[in-house]
């Protein structure tokens, strides 16, 4: 008996150890890539403050991401409307700090009032939808979304609440008492322009939100809208609320835009109805089934992929041509697309549940091919 406890110790304190280096690992690799990540907006504000500010925008459709990677990924909800609610977000900010109407309000007010008035724009969608699924749900939210951006070009008669297709301009930057994220600043021999403290800025609610996706997903209401996802009439037998589980999804996706609207419009400093098109919608949607639906990491790196690699086209195809040809063939815009789209195509062809798929979707489709 006493070689037998002995052994099972044994075992426990091999099997402690091992659990031990791997968590002590797994945080190495997490600071690792902290500091990489920190340390990423001098390295690119060396090759200039352009691609700083197209990372800007990367994070932000990393946001939008994560926000739709709740209605489509976690509840299973096509949602083609998305970015109506980063419209949302985005006009709050401009209407109430900008000097369409004399209000120049804090960003961390206006912040929480662009993610409510997008939260209650999404229960507005998903009550009237409940019992809508599949392509019927997607051309319900595609016209919800194409109503929004038609009502931010015409709200301006007789009551000017959007300045119609002129847009909103002049909007206030981030401001943190003295320190303006719109002018650049000098900490010893380091200089932080707006674009780098915007970055950091952009990396603090980017990590808040992935703390609260991957809470989320870990817990009841997660369960809930995987539940639902895979068979909603036995969820509903099973006792879930599929209607407040719904709206919840819809609700929570709608706060994640509205907040990433609102740090577009500071960002730009302008805002109109033109940078809220389907086209969005259809890129951000592409985002998450590219990186993987329901899987959190997927969605960031399918978010980063399809923000980077058109810029990167954008800077080369033209070179490339002049190099090869002499001469510019092909439109660099036209080449960009067509290689882009081609790219999109061969990952759905060949990874079909998307680059990092949820473990779930990937099994299911391993047991579909068998």
């Amino acid at each position: 008996m006493k070689t037998t406890r002995s052994g099972v110790s044994e075992k426990a304190n091999a099997c402690e150890s091992r659990r031990y280096a791997v968590a002590k690992s797994h945080r190495e690799r997490v600071g690792l890539v902290l500091v990489a990540v920190a340390l990423m907006a001098f390295v690119l504000a060396s090759a200039g403050t352009a691609w700083v500010r197209i990372t800007n925008f990367a994070v932000l459709f990393v946001l939008l991401s994560l926000g739709l990677n709740i209605v489509v990924g976690f509840a299973g909800l096509l949602d083609l409307g998305y970015i109506a609610f980063y419209a949302v977000g985005a006009y709050v900010y401009a209407l109430l700090a900008s000097p369409h109407f004399g209000l120049h309000l804090p960003f961390w007010i206006i912040l929480p009032i662009g993610a409510a008035v997008a939260c209650l724009a999404g229960i507005v969608l998903g009550a009237p939808t409940l019992r809508l699924r599949g392509d019927y749900l997607a051309i319900v939210t595609l016209g919800f979304g194409e109503i929004v951006r038609i009502f931010m070009n015409n709200l301006s008669s007789p009551v000017n609440l959007t300045n119609g297709p002129k847009g909103i301009n002049r909007i206030d930057p981030f401001q943190i008492g003295p320190l303006k994220f719109s002018a650049s600043d000098t900490f010893g021999s380091l200089i932080f322009s707006g674009p780098i403290k915007y970055y950091y800025f952009l990396l603090l609610v980017l990590l808040a939100v992935i703390v609260i996706n991957r809470r989320l997903q870990d817990s009841r209401i997660g369960r809930a809208w995987v539940a639902i996802r895979e068979d909603e009439i036995a969820a509903k037998a099973g006792g879930i609320n599929t209607r407040n589980i719904k709206l919840l999804a819809f609700a929570m996706g709608a706060s994640f835009g509205g907040i990433a609207g609102g740090m577009f419009a500071a960002i730009q400093g302008f805002v109109s109805p033109e940078s809220f098109i389907l086209n969005e919608s259809i890129m951000v949607l592409a985002m998450v089934v590219l990186g993987g639906m329901g899987n959190i990491w997927g969605v960031i790196a399918g978010a980063a992929l399809l923000s980077f690699v058109p810029e990167l086209l954008r800077y080369t195809v033209e070179p490339a041509q002049r190099a090869l040809f002499g001469k510019l063939l092909v439109d660099p815009e036209v080449l960009r697309m067509l290689v882009f789209g081609l790219a999109l195509v061969l990952t759905m062809r060949f990874r079909p549940a998307g680059l990092w798929p949820e473990t779930r979707h990937r099994r299911e489709l391993n047991e579909g091919r068998v």
